[in-house]
C-alpha cells in the first residue's frame, strides 16, 4: 500500500454493538479436549487437541436402521417409548446420549432431557435438552455448546438446529477457533449458519469481540470454516498517516474452482476513491492474472517523493493495469503474454502494491512464442516495457522489439566436436521526440545478428581442452527520421572471436581434522582474441558494458547485447583447489585465484570508436582500457559446518596496490529456522561501468549488512535487518519485525525505514528517507486485517522461511 502508513486492525472501535448473548462456555474436559502433555509435537501451537471418542454403539446394517441402548424402557399413555438411564441412540453417523429420551409413537422423533450429547462426523454438540429426527438429519438442541474437531472450531448458542439439508443454524451464538478456556477472540451473532458441505458460514448482526471487547460490526458476514475458498468480504486494511486516512475494503468472489476475483474499493482522504481489482484463472494448460486500479481525479496530487512539486498530479487520473497469461500448446511449444501500464512514473511510489514493494522500476509488455526442441530453440516475440520514472526524459525511454525472431541450434559429435548456430533478427523502435535526443540515439531500425561457432571439447578425468571459433556478423537498416545526418544507415560488421581454454585436475587423498578428504588442484589457462572494429556509427539498442568478475576471466565478451563487440587480446591464468569429503562427496571448500594479462589496449568502449578515453577527463575509463593486467581475483566458498558458511571475494590491483572490490559474507542456518547473515562490501568508484551514467555509483561504496531471524518458539519469530552506508555515514535500511503464531490467531508487526535514491545512484543529494509501520492480525478460521509480509521478509533475510498462519 502507500508508504509512511500505520496499518491497524482496530477498525471497529466505534462499531455497532450487536446484542446477541450466547450462553457461557463449558470446561475443556466436556468438549473432547485433550492436553498434549509430554507427547506434544515440537511445532504444536495449541496446548492440546480435540479428539472424538469412539461411538458407544456400532452402526446399523443400513443407514436407516436405528440402534438403542438404555437401562430401562417403558411405554407412555400416548404410545411413546420412554428410555431411561445411560440412553444411547445411533442412526448412521449420528449418535445421541442422554439420561432420558422419549420416542414418539410414530417412531420418527426423539426428545432428550437432561444434559445431552449429540455426535455426527467429527461434530460434538452438548446441550440442556433437544430433539432428533429419526428419519432425517434434522435436530435441535437448546443451550448448545458445539465443537468441530478437524477445523478446531467451537462455540456456544442459545439454540442449535441441524437442518434437513445438513446445515447448522445457531441463534444467539458465538464462534471461535481458540482453545477451550481462551476467548481472545470470538464472533458473536444473533443468527449463524454453518454449511460444512460447502465449507463456509454466514452470520447476521455479527460483532467481533477481542478479549470480550467489541471491535467490529457486520450487518452480514460470510466466512470460511475450512480451507476452501469462499466469496465474501475480506478484512479491511486501514492506514493512518499524519495527514491522510486510507481505508481499503476487498470483496472476494469465488467464481469457480479454477478462477476467482477480488474487488477492492479504497478511500484515501487526500487522494480520493481508488477502485482496484484482480482476476485470476487456471486452465489445464494455461494460467493468467489481470489486476489494476483507477482513481478518476487525484484530489491533492501529492507525491511521496519530496523532490516532486506538491501538486504534481492534482486533478490527474491515476491508474495502473497489469495482465499476465502463459500457457503451452505442447510440452515443447509455449507462449507468454504480458501487458502492463501505469498513468505515471510515481504511481507505485504513491500507492504501492504491498508492504515490501519499495520500487517498481518498470511494467513489462510481452508477446512470446517459443519452441524448445532437441536441436533447435525457436522464439518469436514482441517486447517492451514502460519505465517508471518521473519525470521521464526522452533519452531514457526504452526501445521496443517489434518483433524479435531467434533461431538457435546445437550439434555435438561423439569425438568432442560441436557446432552452434545463434541468430536473431529484431526491429527496434521507441516513441521519442527525435530532436530531444542525441543524433545517434535517435536511430530506430532493424538488426540482424548471426553468430555461428565451432569447437572441440576434450574432457578427461585429469583435465580438459577446448579450442573454439565464432564469427559474429551484424547488419543494420537504420532510420533517423527527420534528422539530418551523414551516418550510414546500412551498417555491417564482421568480427572473428577465437579462444583456447584448457586446464588440469590433480587429486590427492588427505586427512584433516580427523576427516578423510579428496583435495584437487586445478590450474587453468585461457586465451582469447577479438580484433577491433570501428563501431562509432552503430546504435545502442540493448548493449551494456559488463562489470569485471571471476567469470569475465574466462570469456572473450566485454559487452552484453549485440551492438558492441569489444576488442580483446588476453591470456587468463588461474588456479583453484577444492576439498571434498570422501564419505559423502560433499564439497566443503573451494578457493580460486586468477588474473588476466592484456597483450593489447582495449579501445572499443560504449562510444564504439577507435580512440582511447581521455585520461584527464575520465581517468578510470582510460586506466581500464590501457592497464596491462586485470585485478587479481580471489574467490572463496567455505561450508565451515553444516550450519555455518562463508563466501569471500577480493579484486586487487597489483599496479596501483589498492582494492577495487571486496565482499565478505557469513551465513548461519539452523534446522529449527534460525538465520543469521553478516555482510561487508567495498567497491571503488567506477569499478562497475554498466548502466546509465546516473545509475552508476558516484563514490567509493562501503557498507555493512546484518540480518537475522530467530525462531524463539513454534509461535514466535523475531526478524531484523540493518544496512549501513559507511561512506556517507547513514543507515540505508532498518527493519524490525515480530511474528506471533498462536493456536487461534496470528500477529505480524514490522517497522521499516529505508533510503530511496530517486533513481540516481551517482549522487546522494536527492536521496530521501521513507518509513512505515506494519500491523496485521489473523483470526484463524475467520480471516485477518492487514497485508502479509511473508514474501518481503523472505527476500530481505536470505535463508528465512516465515511460518505460515494456518
Amino acid at each position: 500500500m502507500g508508504k509512511r502508513l500505520l496499518w491497524t486492525a482496530l477498525a471497529g472501535l466505534a462499531a455497532h454493538h450487536a446484542q446477541a448473548a450466547p450462553p457461557p462456555s463449558l470446561p475443556a474436559e466436556r468438549l473432547d479436549w485433550q492436553p498434549w502433555g509430554a507427547d506434544a509435537p515440537p511445532d504444536a501451537l495449541c496446548r492440546g487437541r480435540y479428539v472424538m471418542p469412539p461411538y458407544a454403539l456400532a452402526p446399523g446394517e443400513t443407514p436407516e436402521q436405528i440402534l438403542s441402548s438404555s437401562e430401562s424402557a417403558d411405554y407412555g399413555e400416548q404410545g411413546e417409548t420412554i428410555l431411561r438411564g445411560e440412553v444411547v441412540l445411533r442412526r448412521d453417523t449420528s449418535q445421541l446420549q442422554a439420561p432420558l429420551v422419549r420416542v414418539n409413537a410414530a417412531r420418527d422423533t426423539a426428545f432428550a432431557e437432561g444434559p445431552l450429547t449429540l455426535r455426527d462426523r467429527g461434530l460434538l454438540v452438548r446441550g440442556d435438552s433437544g430433539q432428533l429426527a429419526l428419519d432425517s438429519d434434522a435436530a435441535q438442541v437448546d443451550t448448545a455448546h458445539y465443537v468441530v474437531h478437524q477445523q478446531r472450531v467451537r462455540g456456544d448458542a442459545q439454540r442449535l438446529a441441524r437442518l434437513e439439508d445438513g446445515r447448522y443454524r445457531l441463534r444467539e451464538a458465538s464462534y471461535t477457533t481458540c482453545e477451550p478456556g481462551n476467548d481472545l477472540w470470538r464472533l458473536v451473532s444473533s443468527d449463524v449458519v454453518l454449511d460444512r458441505e460447502e465449507g463456509f458460514g454466514t452470520a447476521t448482526h455479527a460483532r467481533l469481540e477481542v478479549g470480550h471487547v467489541p471491535v467490529f460490526y457486520w450487518p452480514w458476514v460470510r466466512f470460511p470454516i475450512d480451507d476452501r475458498r469462499q466469496s465474501g468480504f475480506l478484512w479491511p486494511t486501514i492506514g493512518i498517516s499524519g495527514d491522510s486516512f486510507d481505508y481499503a475494503q476487498p470483496y472476494y468472489l469465488n467464481l469457480a474452482p479454477n478462477y476467482d476475483a477480488t474487488i477492492t474499493p479504497r478511500w484515501i482522504s487526500n487522494h480520493g476513491l481508488l477502485m482496484g481489482g484482480e482476476f485470476r484463472y487456471l486452465l489445464p494448460t494455461d494460467e493468467g492474472r489481470i489486476e489494476g486500479a483507477y482513481l478518476a481525479s487525484d484530489k491533492a496530487g501529492e507525491s511521496d517523493n519530496p523532490n516532486d512539486p506538491d501538486d504534481a498530479f492534482e486533478g490527474e487520473e491515476r491508474w495502473y493495469f497489469d495482465y499476465l497469461h502463459r500457457g503451452r500448446f505442447s510440452p515443447r511449444l509455449r507462449y507468454n503474454l504480458r501487458y502492463g501500464a501505469a498513468s505515471d512514473g510515481r504511481y507505485f511510489d504513491d500507492f504501492g502494491r504491498n508492504f515490501g514493494e519499495t520500487e517498481t522500476e518498470y511494467l513489462s509488455r510481452l508477446a512470446q512464442l517459443s519452441y524448445s526442441g532437441t536441436t533447435w530453440y525457436l522464439e518469436a516475440k514482441t517486447q517492451g516495457y514502460q519505465r517508471l520514472e518521473y519525470p521521464l526524459v526522452e533519452r531514457d525511454k526504452p526501445f521496443y522489439r517489434l518483433p524479435s525472431l531467434t533461431a538457435n541450434a546445437n550439434w555435438a559429435q561423439d569425438n568432442g566436436l560441436y557446432q552452434q548456430w545463434r541468430s536473431n533478427a529484431t526491429y527496434f523502435w521507441r516513441d521519442v521526440d527525435e530532436t530531444e535526443v542525441p543524433l545517434r540515439e535517435s536511430a530506430t531500425g532493424s538488426r540482424v545478428h548471426l553468430a555461428p561457432a565451432v569447437g572441440w571439447r576434450g574432457d578427461e578425468s585429469w583435465g580438459f581442452l577446448e579450442p573454439r571459433f565464432a564469427l559474429l556478423y551484424t547488419a543494420y537498416d537504420l532510420d533517423y527520421g527527420e534528422r539530418e545526418t551523414d551516418f550510414d544507415t546500412g551498417l555491417t560488421r564482421t568480427v572473428p572471436v577465437g579462444s583456447l581454454d584448457g586446464g588440469l585436475i590433480f587429486e590427492r587423498d588427505t586427512d584433516l581434522f580427523d576427516t578423510s578428504w579428496r583435495q584437487t588442484l586445478e590450474p587453468r589457462l585461457y586465451y582469447a582474441y577479438v580484433p577491433e572494429r570501428d563501431q562509432s556509427e552503430f546504435p545502442d539498442f540493448d548493449t551494456d558494458e559488463r562489470a569485471f568478475s571471476w567469470s569475465q576471466l574466462w570469456t572473450p565478451y566485454r559487452f552484453s547485447g549485440a551492438d558492441r563487440v569489444g576488442d580483446v587480446n588476453k591470456l587468463s591464468y588461474g588456479v583453484a583447489t577444492r576439498f571434498i569429503e570422501d564419505d559423502n562427496g560433499r564439497e566443503r571448500l573451494s578457493l580460486g585465484v586468477g588474473q588476466s594479462a592484456y597483450l593489447e589496449d582495449r579501445v572499443i568502449g560504449m562510444e564504439g570508436d577507435l580512440d582511447l578515453p581521455d585520461r584527464e577527463s575520465n581517468y578510470q575509463a582510460w586506466y581500464d582500457a590501457t592497464r596491462d593486467r586485470s585485478p587479481v581475483v580471489t574467490q572463496l566458498d567455505w561450508q565451515v559446518t553444516d550450519r555455518w558458511s562463508t563466501r569471500y571475494e577480493w579484486f586487487y590491483d597489483t599496479h596501483r596496490e589498492l582494492t577495487e572490490r571486496t565482499a565478505t559474507y557469513l551465513r548461519y542456518r539452523h534446522p529449527e529456522g534460525h538465520v543469521l547473515n553478516l555482510g561487508y562490501r567495498w567497491q571503488l568508484q567506477g569499478f562497475d561501468p554498466s548502466g546509465d551514467a546516473e545509475d552508476r555509483l558516484g563514490y567509493n561504496r562501503e557498507d555493512f549488512d546484518v540480518s537475522f531471524a530467530y525462531r524463539a518458539s513454534a509461535s514466535l519469530d523475531l526478524i531484523g535487518r540493518y544496512t549501513y552506508d559507511n561512506t556517507n555515514d547513514r543507515a540505508l535500511e532498518q527493519l524490525a519485525g515480530v511474528q506471533w503464531n498462536d493456536c487461534c490467531y496470528g500477529v505480524q508487526v514490522a517497522w521499516r525505514e529505508w533510503v530511496e535514491d530517486n533513481d540516481t545512484a551517482n549522487t546522494i543529494d536527492d536521496d530521501y528517507t521513507d518509513r512505515g509501520i506494519f500491523l496485521r492480525f489473523v483470526f484463524k478460521g475467520l480471516g485477518g486485517v492487514g497485508q502479509g509480509t511473508e514474501s518481503f521478509f523472505e527476500e530481505s533475510i536470505p535463508g528465512y522461511r516465515p511460518t505460515q498462519f494456518q
